[in-house]
C-alpha cells in the first residue's frame, strides 16, 4: 500500500473509532462518503444481509435476503428500486448480480459488475430497469461475513460519466473495509441482524441508539416523545432480542465481550 493511501485509510479508521456507539449511523455515512470520494463514486450504500432459510433445497439464494439498506444520498428512485429488487428476491427470482454475491460465501470478497457479469447482461431488461434507469454504469460491491448467517455489504456506484471501476479502486475499497470487523459487527448489531433473535423495528433502533449513550430511560422517553412505560417496554424487548438482561450486558455485545 502506498504511503499516501495508507495515511488516508488510517485516518478514516481513526475517525470511525472516535464515533460513540450511539452514533453508529453517523459513522456509516462518514465511511460511505469518505470511500465514495476516494474512488469517484456518485453514490454508495450499505446492506445488512441475513440468511433466513436453510442451505440447499430449491432456493437459488440459499436462504439469503437483503434486510436493511442505507444510502449515502437517498433518493426516492433508489429506495423504490431497492424495494422492488427485495421483492424479487423474496419470490426467489434473483438476478445474476445477486447470484454473484453468493460466490465465495463466508469469505471476504468483492465484485465489480463491468468485470464480473457478461456483456449481454448490460443489455437485459433487468439492467435497464434497475441500473441504467438510475444512471448507474458500474458498481463495486465489497462483502464482509459477520458470521455464518449475517453479512455486511458495501456498494459503490458510478455513472456513465465516470466510467468503470478500476482494479486500483477495488483494491482501495478492499483495503479500507477488510480490517474493520468491529465496524461491520456494530452495524449488524445496531440493526438487530447479529445475535438478535429478530430484526429490530425502527422505533427499537431509536431506543437502542440512546441506550448506548448515558441517557436514562426517562430521558430517552422524553427525547423520543414517548411515555416512560412505552420506552421501558421497548427496552425489555430489545434486551430479550439480544439475550441480555441489562444495559451493561447490551454494551458488552458492542464491545465484543460476548459471542
Amino acid at each position: 500500500m502506498k504511503s499516501s493511501r495508507a495515511e488516508h485509510l488510517h485516518a478514516l479508521w481513526d475517525e470511525l473509532v472516535d464515533f460513540p456507539a450511539e452514533k453508529i449511523e453517523g459513522a456509516l455515512r462518514h465511511c460511505l462518503g469518505a470511500l465514495a470520494g476516494r474512488v469517484g463514486a456518485g453514490n454508495a450504500y450499505w446492506i445488512g444481509g441475513v440468511r433466513v432459510g436453510e442451505r440447499g433445497g430449491d432456493d437459488p439464494l440459499q436462504g439469503w435476503r437483503p434486510r436493511v439498506q442505507h444510502y449515502l444520498h437517498p433518493a426516492p428512485i433508489d429506495l423504490e428500486a431497492g424495494k422492488a429488487m427485495s421483492s424479487r428476491w423474496d419470490r426467489r427470482e434473483p438476478d445474476p448480480f445477486f447470484a454473484l454475491t453468493r460466490r465465495g460465501e463466508g469469505s471476504f470478497r468483492s465484485i465489480v459488475l463491468r468485470r464480473d457479469l457478461p456483456a449481454a447482461w448490460f443489455r437485459s431488461p433487468h439492467y435497464r430497469l434497475y441500473h441504467a434507469s438510475r444512471g448507474i454504469h458500474d458498481t463495486c460491491l465489497v462483502c464482509f461475513p459477520v458470521n455464518e448467517d449475517v453479512e455486511s455489504w458495501f456498494a459503490f456506484q458510478r455513472t456513465d460519466l465516470r466510467g468503470k471501476f478500476t482494479a486500483g479502486d477495488e483494491r482501495l475499497l478492499r483495503e479500507a473495509l477488510r480490517p474493520l470487523k468491529w465496524f461491520h459487527r456494530q452495524l449488524a448489531l445496531a440493526h438487530g441482524l447479529a445475535l438478535a433473535s429478530a430484526p429490530l423495528t425502527t422505533t427499537q433502533r431509536s431506543v437502542l441508539r440512546l441506550l448506548l449513550s448515558e441517557k436514562s430511560e426517562k430521558e430517552i422517553a422524553h427525547e423520543l416523545g414517548q411515555s416512560f412505560h412505552t420506552t421501558h417496554e421497548h427496552v425489555i424487548n430489545i434486551f430479550a432480542k439480544f439475550g441480555v438482561q441489562s444495559r451493561p450486558g447490551l454494551m458488552a455485545l458492542w464491545l465484543g465481550r460476548k459471542n
